[in-house]
């Protein structure tokens, strides 16, 4: 879950459990560990497919580093190794040299891909699942990234910044359904089931310029419009920001409820610090999403970088 102590706005606040079961179990049953990946289809990847006119490939991840912003304590490290004797000597008859490399980091720094078990309500995540039965420190033992199916789908882009005619919105502009709808509109797009919809802000500018303010602020999706695109059938949602959703929130006494919105309540993921400037200038309004995220065994969340192909 993200460090609320980063934010100066939360200072002294306290959170009372969300009480209510209105919300599970899911619609895609009492079982279900999926959730609105559900609605991937191989119709709806052939009919993506059929957007591919150029050929053009667009990297949609951000290059992590030990700079990137990340909410504390999260961190990036990397360790390349020499093999042999630690000096790099080459080897057998052929002189084979060969390096290594370790990686320490948290799996919910740069471009990255929030799982269904990464935040919940009163300990309660997607489908109702208490925390107590599927959260170990060794991993999930549900609702681990490695479970989401390849989405290979339509994907959409609305561009925020250009409906409001800024390069960039600024902190705390929110957009809900009225400016999903609008901005939809002005690039004849309609939104469908099985979809991958990514916004555009331009804020990711501020994460080299200024990295803490672009972790405690950042404009973004509220819960309104959450809300709207969950009951559209939508896969994953994304944006050029650090956590999606609008920050200072809507309410003062609430903390991430777009998150709870999207994933415990409605089984879509998140996707957060996509690169959609390239996209932006292309004025690139749908394409083919293709996603396929390392498989690694119980992740809450995970670094990725997702590809559109127009």
């Amino acid at each position: 879950m993200k460090r609320l102590l980063v934010l100066a706005a939360f200072a002294g606040l306290s959170f009372p459990a969300v009480a209510g079961d209105d919300w599970w179990p899911s619609k895609y049953g009492a079982g279900d560990t999926i959730g609105a990946a559900n609605n991937l289809s191989a119709e709806g990847t052939k009919a993506a497919a059929q957007l591919v006119k150029l050929g053009k490939t667009y990297a949609l991840g951000v290059v992590t580093d030990r700079g990137t912003p990340a909410y504390p304590p999260r961190s990036y490290n990397i360790v390349v190794t020499q093999s042999n004797d630690g000096m790099g000597v080459p080897a057998a008859a052929n002189q084979v040299t060969a390096n290594d490399d370790i990686l320490m980091t948290y799996l919910g720094i740069g471009t990255q891909l929030d799982g269904l078990g990464h935040l919940g309500i009163g300990h309660r995540y997607y489908n109702g699942m208490l925390a107590k039965d599927f959260v170990a420190p060794g991993g999930l033992t549900k609702l681990g990234t490695e479970s989401i199916p390849p989405i290979a789908t339509r994907g959409v882009l609305l561009d925020m910044a250009k409906l409001r005619g800024v390069s960039m919105l600024p902190a705390g502009a929110v957009f809900n359904r009225a400016e999903i709808e609008a901005a939809a509109k002005v690039s004849g797009l309609t939104i469908g089931k099985g979809d991958v919809v990514l916004f555009h802000t331009g804020y990711a500018a501020v994460a080299s310029k200024d990295p803490a303010r672009f972790i405690a602020q950042q404009p973004g999706l509220g819960k309104e419009g959450a809300a709207y695109l969950a009951s559209l059938g939508v896969v994953a949602i994304g944006a050029d920001t650090a956590a999606l959703e609008v920050i200072p929130f809507e309410s003062k006494t609430e903390a991430f409820p777009v998150h709870q919105i999207l994933l415990a309540k409605n089984g879509v993921h998140i996707l957060e610090n996509i690169n959609t400037a390239e996209l932006a200038r292309d004025g690139a309004t749908e394409f083919l999403f293709v996603l396929g995220q390392p498989r690694f065994q119980g992740a809450v969340q995970m670094v990725v970088n997702p590809i559109a192909i127009r």
